[in-house]
């Protein structure tokens, strides 16, 4: 009986089922593959228009701009790992209806909502001290390295960039809310429509020859595509902001600053360690070199964005598995999904390698704008090895702990020095080279005994 109920299933639904079994495919992580595939593609798109419409010195202001406007992570403080976990642990004790509708334990309704209340505070002063200091620190460090020749008009493309990266970071947290709340497949639709409409923008500044504000255009499709979301869900948004908390609120300072300040360090430290490429080659080397690095290392994390989906996508239920004590659970799905991330990482950067290799070996124009094979090689490599790094990193942290802040503390003070010295001294090969060292040894190798160390003493107690 249960072999004709097999066979009476459509050969191409049986298929897809396997398949989605196999690649280990639910709806939140196709809606994310679906964003960051299209970011993947819309980036090809990208880096060719760039190649056609900006000149070389114009690319690498271009991916500067988007090194240096990451100083955020200084400002964000790690509030977005922080409430999402807090969201996802208070969750499990209630029901969400589709209308917004909040029902079951009295006190975890009382603290979701000062979760949300205090995360909306923080990052309304945060985005304006952010604007202030983030503006200023880029018009000085492009006036003080600005080199002969080519003029590139780079000041309101800049300001206008900040600015749309400020209104973001005001609402980013909200988003993170509501996948601890369980809007993971929701909040993973949405961040398609923000990349696609984001593309569309950029492209049409590349196009008119307005290029530098392409970064400025891309931001705006994203908090245009982001408040449309939001207001969808305003009820429920809207309810938890009036929600008297009273005595049940989170203490923050007693409960979750503890672990917070770990996550602070952590993501400060993570400018130092991914973002400091650009600035260093801008500044010794001028914005032909760092157009090149910058080029390289946003195909390098295209690559990992796209994979990373596999496990990003399991941080709410993970939390959820955590409160539940459902461990074995959580190391199934764990380890299932960093293995299928992993495969596809180091299939996707092989491509990518084979693809620079070609380009050079041809002699297409398009290799002058990007690095050469061998530091690419090693950009490549070590962006696997941190995405391992991170997939443990976001398991340490859905028990609301962050064992990874001495990790990140020695990784951010390596890779500032081995950026600046070899950068120096040894351009693109050598930030490559040692940030390669910096991923295999600090990362990789420090990190991993970390996550087992850890693991294994959670959930043996």
């Amino acid at each position: 009986m249960t072999a004709d109920l097999i066979t009476s299933i459509p050969f191409h639904r049986r298929l897809r089922t396997n398949l989605r079994r196999l690649l280990g495919l639910d709806r939140a992580i196709a809606f994310t593959v679906l964003a960051r595939g299209w970011a993947g593609f819309a980036g090809l798109i990208t880096v060719t228009l760039i190649a056609r419409f900006l000149s070389a010195s114009q690319q690498g202001y271009y991916f500067t701009f988007g090194s240096l406007v990451a100083m955020q992570l200084v400002f964000e403080l790690g509030f977005s790992v922080v409430i999402l976990q807090l969201a996802t642990h208070e969750c499990a004790h209630l029901r969400l209806s589709t209308t917004g509708a909040i029902s079951g334990d009295s006190v975890a309704h009382a603290r979701l909502a000062s979760v949300l209340q205090k995360s909306v505070r923080w990052y309304s002063i945060a985005a304006i001290l952010m604007v202030v200091i983030v503006i200023t620190s880029g018009i000085h460090f492009f006036s003080k390295h600005q080199m002969f020749g080519e003029q590139v008009n780079w000041i309101r493309p800049w300001c206008l960039l900040v600015f749309a990266a400020g209104f973001t970071f005001q609402i980013d947290p909200i988003f993170s809310f509501l996948e601890g709340c369980g809007y993971v497949s929701n909040v993973a639709h949405t961040r398609f429509w923000q990349a696609a409409l984001g593309s569309i923008l950029a492209w049409t500044a590349l196009l008119t020859h307005h290029g530098l504000y392409a970064p400025a255009m891309m931001i705006c499709g994203q908090a245009i595509s982001g408040v449309i979301f939001l207001s969808s869900r305003r009820h429920l948004i809207g309810s938890l902001l009036r929600y008297d908390s009273a005595e049940n609120r989170v203490d923050w300072w007693r409960e979750v600053w503890p672990f917070q300040w770990r996550i602070a360090v952590s993501y400060s430290c993570g400018f130092f360690i991914f973002q400091l490429f650009n600035p260093v080659l801008f500044a010794f080397w001028g914005p032909l070199v760092a157009g090149q690095m910058g080029m390289s290392l946003s195909i390098g994390n295209m690559l990992s964005a796209i994979s990373i989906a596999w496990v990003n996508t399991k941080a709410a239920p993970f939390g959820a598995m955590i409160a539940r004590h459902e461990y074995e659970k959580l190391d199934q799905v764990f380890f299932r999904s960093v293995t299928q991330a992993t495969l596809l990482c180091v299939t996707a950067s092989l491509i990518a390698w084979l693809g620079c290799v070609y380009v050079n070996v041809r002699g297409i124009p398009f290799a002058h704008r990007m690095l050469t094979p061998l530091p690419f090689a090693l950009l490549l490599l070590a962006v696997i090895c941190n995405q391992l790094v991170a997939a443990e990193a976001l398991y340490l942290r859905a028990h609301k702990q962050e064992k990874f802040l001495l990790n990140s503390v020695i990784g951010a003070v390596f890779m500032g020095a081995s950026t600046y010295f070899l950068g120096r001294h040894y351009g693109a090969i050598g930030v490559t080279a040692g940030y390669l060292a910096s991923a295999t040894f600090i990362g990789l190798g420090f990190g991993t005994r970390t996550f087992l160390k850890y693991r294994r003493q959670w959930h043996a107690a």
